[in-house]
């Protein structure tokens, strides 16, 4: 290798003039609900079946959300926040490592959210390389598909929770890369 071939950039993976949600990267920022977020990490769900899909830890510089992307017959975009699990029940923990299941209904802040998945998977950051860790989800949507929660159980006693709404493309604007 060269001296010069040490300052070439590589090509990037996106058309820099058409920078999409599905371009994103760590170190890009893009505007949502009137704030500026950038990504800080990039988690990667195998569903099995050769099935896929990403989730960007995100951040406005005081409040961190994650906006998960599935591609499947078309783009669907979602942005959660971690909730502590025992808002939803005081019990609900223990009813999920008794039962293995949830109930196939929970309110909260005046929703109601029905079970719609259970799947289980496995998750590596892909930052830290090739390791994954199994784990279940079971996703609740209110009646209009709009509100999400997600339980997640990643040992046999550890669960966590989030909570959000799906949103459209074109809710997300401006990406930039990372200027690194």
């Amino acid at each position: 290798m060269g001296i010069f071939d040490i300052f070439k950039n590589k090509e990037p993976h996106y058309d820099s003039t058409n920078i999409q949600v599905k371009d994103l990267d760590v170190g890009f920022v893009f505007e949502y609900d009137l704030s500026t977020w950038e990504v800080q990490a990039i988690y990667e769900y195998d569903w099995g079946d050769n099935y896929f899909t990403r989730e960007f830890k995100i951040s406005d510089g005081s409040k961190t959300r994650f906006l998960s992307i599935e591609e499947d017959d078309e783009l669907e975009l979602s942005i959660t926040k971690k909730i502590k699990i025992r808002v939803l029940d005081e019990n609900l923990t223990e009813i999920l490592h008794e039962q293995q299941k949830p109930p196939k209904k929970i309110s909260y802040e005046g929703v109601t959210y029905y079970m719609e998945n259970e799947a289980p998977g496995y998750f590596h950051d892909i930052a830290k390389g090739d390791t994954w860790e199994e784990f279940r989800s079971w996703d609740f949507e209110d009646e209009e598909g709009v509100n999400i929660l997600c339980i997640e159980q990643w040992d046999e006693k550890e669960f966590e929770a989030s909570i959000g709404k799906t949103i459209k493309e074109f809710e997300i604007s401006n990406i930039l890369p990372s200027s690194k």
